[in-house]
């Protein structure tokens, strides 16, 4: 599966933005995703994930009750809504997709090329 990421731009803080990542593949459904966000100088970090039927999320600490991460399978694409943003917000965000492969016995990744977020202050 193949992921592009998009939606990024700048925003005051307090402002909103919507981050989409469409798949390509008919697969798509039977991945769970979930996005990261790597900020300058800093590691890649986790931001929220959903399953492959979209009945589970689970977001990080810092953005629990801010972004809201949801899925549409027949459109193979996922979305992160983020309200209230804040200038520590400000990271390239990117989009992945995770199965377990029963031929390999080992987990399998995609990551998308990732969209940049900025929050002004």
């Amino acid at each position: 599966v193949q992921l592009q990421a998009s939606g990024g731009g700048l925003v005051q803080a307090g402002g909103s933005l919507r981050l989409s990542c469409a798949a390509s593949g008919r697969t798509f459904s039977s991945y769970a995703t979930g996005w990261f966000r790597q900020a300058p100088g800093k590691e890649r970090e986790f931001v929220a994930a959903i399953s492959w039927s979209g009945d589970s999320t689970h977001y990080a600490d810092s953005v629990k009750g801010r972004f809201t991460i949801s899925r549409n399978n027949a459109k193979n694409t996922v979305y992160l809504q983020m309200n209230s943003l804040k200038p520590e917000d400000t990271a390239v965000y990117y989009c992945n997709a995770r199965r377990f492969s029963s031929t390999t016995m080992s987990w399998e990744d995609h990551w998308g090329q990732g969209t940049q977020v900025t929050v002004s202050s």
